[in-house]
This record gives C-alpha cells, structure tokens and sequence, in this order.
C-alpha cells in the first residue's frame, strides 16, 4: 500500500498527501537553495520527524506506565553542510512540563525509549543527533 503521492506544484514546491488521512504537506526549496522558504523544506522534514518520532515513542512508554507528560515541547535545529549539501546534525531540546513528578528511573526510561525510535535508527549514522532533555 502506498503511503503517500507527491506532486511537484513548480517554483520549487512540492505538495504531498497523506494517502489514508487525506492530510498535506507542502514543501520548499529553502531560501540559501534557491528557493521561497515559505514551507518546510524536505530537509526541515526529516529534522523535524526525527523529534516527532522520539517524542511519540516516549509517548508510547508513558502511556503504557501511566505517567504524563502531555505539553512536553520539541525544539528542532537541524544543521546543514555543503560537498555535498546534506543534514550533518541536528539538535533536539526536549522541555517537559513542571509537575509531571516522574522519578529519575522514569525519566531515564523515557529517555532511552526516545533513542529507540525509527527515524532515530534510519537517519545515516554520520548525522550528529545532539539531544537534551530539560526535565
């Protein structure tokens, strides 16, 4: 089953659609690649789906011990270098909400579980993954 169709829409902008939700997303060059930087470029994707990813599999593992950490923020760098152009890192700061009352076995947990994730295991290993958690 396909997962999604991807148009090119010109300008250097592509349209994909979530085939089973329906749901869009539209990218663009970014503005040092000759593009508008309107959108997310693919590269801000795959930076950004590597800290969705981690954050939802330690949702998974909260979610099955029965602890909250609901308002947990994401912040995203990705890191860019040239010959050739490619993503060399990118750095994730996770800050979770005051009052979780998560002890340090359960914040180690959930902090193991984040490295777990498949977009975590998928990007090419010479990508620095530079990860904090502000507990």
């Amino acid at each position: 089953m396909q997962t999604a169709e991807i148009i090119y829409s010109g300008e250097l902008r592509t349209t994909a659609t979530h085939l089973q939700s329906g749901t869009v997303i539209d990218t663009d060059a970014p503005v040092d690649n000759n593009g508008k930087g309107e959108r997310f470029s693919p590269t801000d994707l795959v930076a950004t789906a590597l800290g969705s990813c981690m954050l939802t599999i330690m949702g998974i593992k909260a979610r099955d011990n029965g602890w909250a950490i609901e308002g947990t923020k994401v912040s995203i760098q990705k890191i860019m270098g040239t010959e050739p152009r490619r993503i060399t890192g990118v750095k994730i700061i996770f800050d979770f909400p005051t009052g979780h009352n998560l002890e340090e076995k359960d914040k180690t947990i959930l902090e193991r579980a984040a490295y777990t994730c498949p977009v975590a295991k998928s990007v090419h290993p010479d990508i620095l993954q530079d990860v904090t958690f502000n507990w």
